[in-house]
């Protein structure tokens, strides 16, 4: 039997000549898994080349505007309710202009989460306007949202953007709100005559630590900077430690997930056989107790032989 091999969330065999034959079931140890919270940071914002990589994803994102030069921003914010948490976005960053842009990593799908991106969009406006000031004339703010799950079905497309329309005639209500969400696993047009930037960018992100090399097709400056800031023999000792119990603690917080999920499995078919079983005995009982009172047995003894109540017995 032939090793299977992923490819685009499809298992296929390596007899099969998949497109790209070094994409495997297992890390290959050459790229880190960059969708780890503190790796995300680290590629998008602490390294040296963090600054061209983001500008340039933000560029293929909003082409649209002329982002030229951005700048870092805190991302804990104080919540304007006091009994919450601080707000936390994984990057932010502004333009020259002080256009704003919240870029959050999510690998799990979750509850609200379009409400969420909301919320934090929302307080980010909030924070740009100036105590005692009547004006809301506020910089344009972006919140992009990179999942690692389908958020849609189309399996080719990988960009969604929302922003605030009337219902009938589509008016736009202001320019300076946006929701982008990029969803990785959607790369179903990756490396093709077809693929975008875009495409590609996020089969990268998705697939990055089962490559054993970088394709071909993925030349541009993007992917340049994206692989070389993800290639595991350019860390330091120290990150190469830290990685290490990452990735392990990763897997052990999985295979909870799994333990977790095969249980609650168990526990929904042993109730559905259960029911099933009740409502097998339920008819069997109606049954006996029909038979009986065609033959005009007394109460007492239905109830006694079908194991129903009186009640039921009456009801029928």
């Amino acid at each position: 039997m032939t090793d299977p091999y992923i490819f685009l969330g499809q298992e296929v065999s390596c007899l099969e000549e998949p497109r790209i034959k070094y994409i495997s079931r297992q890390a290959k140890g050459v790229y880190a898994n960059i969708l780890l919270d503190d790796w995300f940071k680290r590629t998008f914002e602490e390294l040296p080349g963090s600054k061209r990589l983001l500008t340039l994803l933000l560029q293929e994102l909003i082409p649209e505007r002329r982002i030229v030069d951005i700048r870092y921003a805190p991302q804990e914010h104080t919540n304007p309710n006091p009994d919450k948490h601080g707000i936390r976005v994984d990057v932010e960053a502004t333009d020259a202009d002080g256009t704003r842009f919240l870029v959050e990593m999510q690998r799990e799908p979750q509850d609200f989460f379009y409400e969420r991106a909301v919320f934090n969009a929302s307080h980010c406006v909030i924070r740009q306007m100036e105590k005692g000031e009547d004006e809301y004339d506020f910089p344009a703010v972006y919140f992009i949202g990179l999942v690692d799950f389908p958020l849609h079905r189309d399996p080719d497309r990988v960009l969604y953007r929302y922003s605030i329309f009337e219902d009938v005639d589509k008016e736009l209500m202001t320019d300076n709100l946006h929701y982008l969400f990029l969803e990785l696993p959607n790369c179903g047009r990756a490396l093709s005559p077809q693929a975008t930037i875009l495409d590609n960018f996020c089969f990268s992100l998705h697939n990055m630590q089962f490559l054993e090399e970088r394709p071909a097709e993925l030349r541009q400056e993007i992917f340049e900077l994206l692989f070389e800031t993800a290639e595991i023999a350019t860390f330091t000792p120290e990150d190469k430690v830290k990685y290490e119990f990452d990735m392990t603690t990763e897997r052990d917080i999985r295979n909870q997930i799994r333990f977790a999920e095969k249980q609650a499995a168990a526990k929904a078919e042993a109730k559905a056989i259960e029911r099933t079983r009740k409502k097998t005995q339920l008819e069997d009982s109606i049954k006996t107790a029909r038979l009986m009172l065609a033959d005009h047995e007394p109460l007492e003894k239905i109830v006694k032989y079908s194991g129903l109540s009186e009640e039921q017995v009456r009801a029928l």
